[in-house]
């Protein structure tokens, strides 16, 4: 009986100590979206308010003084073409990967994850100078291009072993009724792979629509900056309005935080996905 009290006294100790890592965690992200929804007065009051009063005075000036639906726009302009490049980018090379048999084949793939975990600041001067050359500064594909290199590496991973625990009879079959590699890949192989597909374009968007450091780098010009460095960039002329930062962090982070909680065992079976066939 001992046994079985001290065994329960440590699991809720376990989670009790697990829920308070998780609400320290959290708490900024709590209070920022507390802060959006006081007045000027809450924010500076002391001692500081918590309950907020519910006003959209930050979101209203956010908006209007401060572009908050211009840097959306371009976030989402950059997210969505940097998903959609990269998830059909993605899927030959899975593909690839997963059925062709040539030497070296695990060994490649784990090489791309190697490559993508390098710092970006080792590649900043390089993907500078190149997009300089190439005219593409200050301009979505300059931003879209870096971007696709970053993620394809995640990208190919995750569909390839989605494509990996797929039985190779369907494209057998597939074969005997006269498709070739890319009819097979576009007319079996990604129906049955919807999961994957969608797992890897989550992860994607994610990252381009987070992503600070080139987005900081490549757009210097206020009309192309996404939502992150426009966020960076809010100032007044001698005090910080943080009031309409946390208005536009809410809205930056809010949807990612809904779309993670509504598909978070697509997201988990995604990155710990079955190891290569072969």
């Amino acid at each position: 009986m001992d046994k079985i009290i001290r065994k329960r006294l440590s699991s809720a100790g376990f989670f009790c100590l697990v829920g308070l890592i998780v609400l320290l965690s959290l708490s900024p992200f709590f209070w920022f979206v507390d802060t959006s929804f006081k007045t000027e007065v809450e924010v500076t009051s002391v001692p500081p308010v918590v309950l907020p009063s519910f006003s959209l005075e930050f979101y209203r000036s956010a908006i209007t003084r401060y572009g908050l639906l211009h840097f959306l726009r371009n976030s989402f302009i950059v997210a969505s073409a940097t998903t959609l490049l990269t998830i059909s980018l993605a899927a030959l090379a899975g593909y690839a990967l997963s059925r062709l048999k040539f030497p070296f084949r695990v060994g490649l793939l784990k090489s791309l994850l190697v490559v993508s975990m390098f710092p970006q600041i080792s590649i900043a001067g390089p993907v500078w100078r190149i997009l300089y050359w190439a005219g593409l500064l200050n301009s979505y594909p300059g931003l879209i291009v870096p971007y696709v290199t970053l993620t394809l590496p995640l990208g190919v991973w995750v569909l390839t072993s989605f494509f990996s625990e797929l039985p190779e009879e369907l494209e057998a079959q597939a074969r005997i009724d006269g498709c070739g590699y890319l009819q097979t890949l576009y007319r079996i192989i990604l129906p049955l792979s919807l999961p994957g597909l969608f797992t890897a374009a989550i992860l994607v968007f994610i990252y381009a629509w987070n992503e600070f450091f080139f987005a900081l780098l490549i757009m210097t010009q206020r009309r192309y900056q996404t939502l992150p460095v426009g966020i960076a960039l809010l100032q007044g002329q001698y005090t910080l309005p943080w009031g309409e930062i946390a208005a536009a962090s809410t809205v930056a982070t809010v949807p990612l935080v809904v779309v993670v909680f509504l598909f978070q065992k697509r997201i988990i079976s995604g990155l710990s996905a079955g190891a290569i066939k072969g």
